[in-house]
């Protein structure tokens, strides 16, 4: 960990800008933030500390949509959460927040944890002497009784009895409602194939949300779900798989309504290549893979978010391949970079502040080798890892940052 008293000039061969990259760049942080961009010629301010990073492209930092902080891909998970005490879990949470910082995720959302334990481990992590990402939490997903998560504590039946579960959240200080209007194939009896909710009770907690500022995310496979979130007003889908006994059913009318309302869906892509994928498991993924071709198409806001946790092979660090997916499914290697940094960070409100290398915004920098836009899966190699301005991963330095005088 690397930390300056004055202003830092990192330079390096490559920079990601909004219009396209910067050849020779150098980026000046001060106090958390990015101060300006220049080239490798301009003049620096007196006093500045130069970090040359060399044949590298600075990226803004990643941001996961989808983590889950207390899970470790474990198949039993409802059982080892029952058996871990309430501080261990936050420990966890805590610690895996890190992990996923050195992989260059400067900002994640994270949309499931036992009761309110995703608040502490937040506000744990923002109070911290280290660096930690920056993190928001839903708390436990609103679902019923014996449904998908249940678990996680956030079952609750009837109109009144969502608001008073989206009254307790907003109480408790999370920072997204996140519910599962359907079940999810990781809890064993919970139904995948209609909502969870009736359309007043999915009404009734988008309203009670949004009138406590609180934006809701919808957990939805099949069909029926999704198109109830969408009917009732939600913001976010995760998952959105549209999924039928014997394969998938996407709804090009549902589709088009999505984009239309600017919904954002997080498909959930991203897995470490380093895991074998079982046979059923990559069948599924390569029918799905024609869906999110065909919301792509259709103009769905999509981002990235691994759903991180849930299973063996999505560690916290993977964003960066769920990035990769994208560009794999259509989209230009600049837009799939931006599925996973500034369009994440808009989702998070987070889109005046994070996400792009821009003055003014907070100094959460990644330094992957190559060039992410003429070879995609060089986004994944990451070497240097800022958040707010302090350096807590450098594999990539030519020199190490030396105070002394501006050029």
């Amino acid at each position: 960990m690397i930390r300056t008293a004055g202003p830092v000039a990192v330079t390096a061969e490559r920079l990601l800008a909004d219009n396209g990259l910067v050849t020779r760049p150098v980026l000046l942080v001060e106090g958390g933030r990015i101060a300006g961009i220049r080239r490798r010629d301009d003049p620096l301010p007196a006093g500045t500390a130069l970090l040359d990073l060399g044949d590298v492209t600075l990226v803004p930092g990643f941001v996961d949509v989808h983590a889950h902080l207390a899970l470790d891909g474990r198949p039993d998970t409802a059982e080892h959460l029952a058996a871990t005490p309430p501080d261990a879990l936050v420990d966890r949470m805590y610690a895996t927040a890190r992990h996923a910082l050195l992989g260059g995720v400067t900002t994640l959302r994270d949309l499931g944890a036992p009761g309110f334990l995703g608040v502490r481990a937040r506000d744990r992590l923002a109070s911290a002497a280290e660096p930690a990402p920056h993190v928001l939490v839903a708390g436990a997903p609103v679902t019923v009784a014996g449904g998908h998560a249940h678990f996680l504590g956030g079952v609750a039946a009837g109109v009144e009895g969502v608001r008073s579960k989206v009254r307790e959240l907003h109480a408790a200080g999370v920072d997204v409602v996140k519910v599962m209007s359907s079940g999810g194939r990781l809890t064993p009896g919970s139904d995948t194939s209609k909502p969870q909710f009736t359309d007043e009770e999915m009404r009734a907690l988008v309203e009670q949300a949004h009138g406590l500022g609180l934006p809701v995310t919808a957990h939805a496979y099949p069909p029926a779900a999704i198109e109830q979130a969408v009917d009732c007003g939600v913001d976010g889908i995760e998952h959105c798989f549209f999924s039928v006994d014997g394969g998938l059913a996407p709804d090009s009318a549902v589709i088009d309504e999505i984009a239309r309302r600017g919904i954002a869906v997080c498909p959930t892509l991203g897995l470490s290549p380093d895991w074998e994928v079982p046979p059923g498991f990559q069948a599924f993924l390569d029918v799905f893979a024609q869906v999110v071709v065909e919301m792509r198409e259709r103009g769905v806001r999509l981002v990235a978010g691994v759903d991180s946790g849930a299973l063996p092979g999505k560690p916290h660090d993977a964003l960066p391949h769920a990035i990769i997916e994208f560009a794999r499914l259509g989209m230009t290697n600049a837009e799939a970079v931006a599925a996973g940094t500034l369009e994440g960070a808009r989702v998070c409100g987070l889109g005046d502040r994070k996400g792009a290398l821009r003055p003014g915004f907070d100094a959460d920098v990644v330094a992957v080798r190559g060039d992410p836009l003429r070879r995609i899966e060089d986004i994944a190699e990451v070497c240097f890892v800022m958040v707010g301005g302090v350096v807590v991963r450098d594999e990539a330095s030519v020199g190490r940052p030396v105070a002394g005088p501006g050029r």
